[in-house]
């Protein structure tokens, strides 16, 4: 039984800070931590890397508004930023090892797992480029082109953006620069990253740094792949098909929602958005799902987003709604609509729950 009159630890008091928004004391916790013997390594990994999972699952359970969530965020990073400046007052750290590029995939802004491993393995003894946010393909080989680097870690939290991942992965590996594949997008358990041919996978900062301390092999650039020659599944066409259609899919099946619930023509135009948007996740997620062959990956996120309606008191029965008529349109993708009929049929058989608390993190 925890005792009420126990000081709290850096992790309890920097989840004070964050949540609060105050960056300075966010600080003065690292600080104290540090003076009291805490290592930064541990502090990255052990304190500031829950704190951030609690911030994400506090806005999943509507305990946080966006705008608290990206306060938050933003508080975390200037207290990881604060302890790298104290690195450099520090004396030397170990010897180089080598050059590493870690780098978010394009499109994913959320660039904070990634600085967590960038800084974990500066701690390391490696030198370190980190490209942050969103970088373009045609950049990041630019920047390889000029470093030389030795690997390439590869960042992504969104599943959509694996495509563009896959691209990634095969432009580095044909100059020769082997690709670590890491984050929530390439799945818990890598097979994401497996079946886009990266070099590796790492599930976190800790395993990224082992593997590139036992080496990774380095890629053949005898040819340059195609998308297919990883995922043949694609000479179906129907991923293609489904992202070149993307808005009329997503304006059909909102115009047929109003026509066949007339409570949608009464929505305002902010719930409209809303609607869109929703609609347009469904898609992408399908759009991926097809890319990658891979349906529990579009009922994962259907089950996700009925547990995220409901906390905040959306009835989840619409999406059932909006599968059926996305089905509609789809009737000749016959890979689409197994997709959806599973999405649909995880929806009916998930009963409410509420979001995990996340409690148990702090």
């Amino acid at each position: 039984m925890n005792d009420p009159t126990a000081p709290l630890g850096p992790l309890e008091l920097l989840w004070r800070a964050v949540s609060e928004g105050d960056e300075y004391a966010a600080v003065e916790v690292l600080d104290d931590a540090l003076a009291d013997g805490w290592g930064e390594e541990a502090l990255l990994l052990d304190v500031i890397a829950p704190v951030q999972e609690r911030v994400g699952a506090d806005w999943a359970a509507d305990r946080m508004t966006v705008a608290q969530e990206h306060a938050a965020t933003a508080v975390n990073e200037r207290a990881m930023a604060a302890l790298a400046h104290h690195r450099q007052q520090a004396p030397p750290g170990p010897p180089r090892r080598g050059r590493v590029t870690v780098t978010c995939v394009d499109g994913e802004w959320h660039a904070f797992p990634a600085r967590l491993v960038a800084e974990t393995l500066r701690l390391r003894g490696w030198q370190v480029d980190f490209l942050g946010a969103q970088t373009p393909t045609q950049h990041l080989i630019a920047h390889l082109h000029h470093t030389e680097a030795d690997a390439v870690l590869l960042s992504g939290s969104i599943p959509t953006h694996l495509p563009t991942a896959h691209a990634a992965i095969t432009a580095c590996q044909a100059i020769g620069v082997p690709v670590m594949a890491g984050g929530r997008a390439f799945g818990p358990d890598g097979r994401h990253a497996r079946a886009l041919g990266a070099d590796h996978w790492a599930a976190d900062a800790r395993g990224a740094a082992a593997a590139l301390e036992a080496g990774l092999p380095l890629p053949s650039t005898a040819a340059v792949r195609q998308a297919v020659d990883d995922l043949p599944h694609l000479t179906d066409q129907e991923y293609t098909l489904v992202r070149q259609t993307r808005s009329q899919l997503i304006k059909q099946t909102l115009v047929h929602l109003e026509t066949r619930f007339p409570a949608v023509r009464a929505y305002t135009d902010t719930q409209r958005e809303r609607t869109a948007e929703d609609l347009a996740h469904i898609v992408d997620f399908l759009a991926t799902a097809l890319y990658l062959d891979d349906a529990g990956l579009f009922t994962d996120f259907m089950t996700w987003t009925a547990d995220i309606l409901e906390v905040r008191k959306v009835p989840a029965r619409s999406l059932v709604a909006g599968l059926a008529l996305l089905a509609d349109q789809l009737h000749d993708f016959p890979r689409a609509l197994a997709m959806i009929r599973q999405g649909t049929a995880a929806l009916n058989d998930r009963t409410a729950r509420p979001v995990p608390d996340p409690g148990t993190h702090a």
